[in-house]
This record gives C-alpha cells, structure tokens and sequence, in this order.
C-alpha cells in the first residue's frame, strides 16, 4: 500500500500545512518495562484534547528501541486507533521510520496501511553514506508515502547535511516538510535555503525541532534571495519533544507565535519568552548532561500530572541525569505560566477511563 500527498484529505493536509503542535509521542511503560495500554492511550488522548494538531509516533522520543523488541507496530497501531475513536477533528499523523531502506520501506508500508499520512525519515547511522545513496535512500521510501525530513543534532545521533543535499530532498515530489532539529543557527539556515533553492516552499513545510530556540524558529521571517526574486519563508509549526509536556500550553504559545507575524513590530518581551522556554527544555532535556536524561526527563514532567505510572525508558541504564530532577523542580517554580497541570488534572481520570 502507498500514499502520495495528493491523496491525503484537504483538511488533514491544511492542519500540517499552516502549522501545528505535534508532540513527539513518548513510550508508556509498565514497572516490567512492558507496554502500559492503559496510559499510552491516556497520553494520546491529553495531546488531542490539548489541542495538538498531529502526533508523531515511532520516533526519538517514542525510543527507537521499540523496533527491538516488537513495540513498533503495536505502538503506531494503538495511537492510530486512539485517535480515531477519540475525536473526529482533523488530524495529521506522522509515523518515525528508520534504518536501512528495506526497512523503511516496510515500516512505511505498515503505517500507511494503519492510517498515518506522513513518514518522518531519521538517517541516523548513515553516517558514511554519500550524499547520492542518502538521495537514492529517501526517493525510494518516498515512493512508498510522503516524507518529512529531519535534520537530528548530531549529539543524539543525526548525520551533517549540507545545503546541496536538503536542495535536492526537497525536490522530492512526496516530501511535503521538513522537521529543523540540528541545534545550530548555520545549519537551520541550510535548510530554509536549500527548500527556497528547490523552489517548493509551497509544498514543503518548515517545522521545528531545534528546541533550543523554538520561539525565535516561530517568530522569525526568513527572507532568501532565489535569483531576482527575494521569498519570504517562515518555520510553521513544531515537532518537538518539547511539546510531548505542557501540551495546552504549547497550543496557546502557537497560536500567539501566528498572531504576533502579523504585527510589522514584535515586542521586545517575546526574547525573554524564547529565553524562558530554552531554559525549561535545558531541563527537561537534560542540557547540562548533554542529553543523557532527555527521554526520562520528559517522562518525569508526565510522571509528576499523573500522566506516566513512572519514568522507565527500555533501556534500563536510561534515567535522569544527576542533579536534572532539581533543574525540573527550579522551572516549575520558575515559569508555573507555562505548565498545564491544571488541565491535565481536570481530565486526567476521563483520558485514563477504558
């Protein structure tokens, strides 16, 4: 079974296109480090009553470990199903896919068959590959369904992509975004040009990862000069980690973010907001142990609203790093605008109920 972005329903495909919350979708776990039904439905259930407008699932934040240990499908199959019986609200679902291209082939064949619209391809562990196979490598599980690209900081893994090469990904006819994740102002800039060099800035929109800088990735006008012609792209929405916790609040920020662009001035407090949010991802991913606890620190904010039964992570030597529970306690009392633990009480035992 196949998908081409043609096929996908409008009003789907608008929610992605204008730009959205879309949490990368963490992994429930029981004590057992067993998949916990219960509260992997209820954490789907909290994103979209918050008000995101997609998921992702299958990917870093889900642990690329559950293709291990036979999680990958059962995992992408619940949230789909979720979803569906959930809420009948367009929304845009985006299955992680990774290793070799037979495997992510395949793996875009199971989520397109499970009801996801778009595959978001990690070329971690092609690190010795030419830029010609990376190409090659990505056409073909494009062929299979629409493609978002990522661009993963190379402290967990991801692989240095030049401007050339993000020219011609985004000349790829079913690659419809592009998720920005190097953590590094040069490389950011080498998509955002490398799309206007392809001229699909149309087609191909540009989300954030790089959650060092989330706010100023949103606000920012990005004005590229394509021959004569000067194009004026902006980074929609995120895809973030990040916004796997303080979900509501995330939503509203977003919704600000849109707003704000179409003032001609912005106001000077927005810096100290981009400033505040950088500070919590510091630790809530864990910054000052480079990123050692990014994944259990993200479990231990769900862990605190009831979200999560606790903060296991596959691997078991996988867990905070020392002194990140301390930096976790210092921005709640820091920044308690920016939590959402209110809403999370107030639905909590409906996202829990069977």
């Amino acid at each position: 079974m196949t998908l081409h972005h043609s096929q996908i329903d409008p009003m789907v495909r608008s929610v992605f296109q204008l730009g959205t919350v879309i949490p990368a979708h963490p992994l429930a776990l029981t004590a057992q480090r067993s998949l916990d039904l219960r509260y992997q439905r209820a954490l789907t259930r909290y994103y979209l009553d918050a008000g995101a407008g997609g998921l992702a699932v299958g990917v870093h934040t889900t642990q690329f470990a559950i293709r291990d240990v036979g999680l990958y499908e059962p995992v992408l199959r619940l949230a789909a199903e979720t979803a569906r019986a959930w809420t009948d609200r367009p929304r845009f679902l985006i299955a992680g896919l990774a290793g070799s291209t037979a495997q992510a082939c395949q793996e875009a064949a199971l989520a397109v068959g499970l009801g996801y619209h778009a595959g978001l391809l990690s070329l971690a562990g092609f690190t010795a590959a030419s830029h010609d196979d990376l190409i090659a490598h990505c056409r073909a599980v494009a062929d299979v369904m629409p493609l978002i690209g990522f661009y993963l900081q190379p402290a967990v893994g991801g692989v240095v992509l030049p401007r050339p090469f993000w020219r011609r990904f985004a000349a790829i006819d079913n690659v419809i975004g592009i998720k920005i994740a190097p953590f590094n102002r040069y490389r950011t800039l080498d998509v955002i040009r490398g799309v206007v060099e392809a001229g699909t800035e149309d087609r191909v929109a540009l989300y954030t990862g790089n959650d060092d800088a989330i706010v100023l990735d949103l606000l920012t006008p990005y004005v590229i000069q394509r021959g004569g012609e000067t194009v004026t792209v902006r980074i929609v929405g995120g895809l973030l980690g990040h916004w796997s916790v303080w979900v509501r609040s995330a939503v509203t920020l977003l919704a600000r973010c849109h707003a704000a662009i179409l003032d001609s001035a912005l106001e000077r407090s927005w810096l100290t907001t981009n400033a505040a949010v950088t500070d919590c991802n510091a630790a809530f991913f864990d910054a000052g142990n480079d990123f050692r606890g990014c994944i259990a620190g993200v479990h231990e904010v769900l862990r605190r609203q009831g979200l999560l039964r606790g903060i296991w992570c596959l691997d078991p030597t996988e867990t905070l790093g020392p002194g990140q529970a301390e930096e976790i306690d210092r921005v709640y009392a820091a920044y308690p605008e920016f939590n959402d633990d209110a809403f999370v009480a107030a639905g909590l035992n409906r996202w829990l109920a069977d």
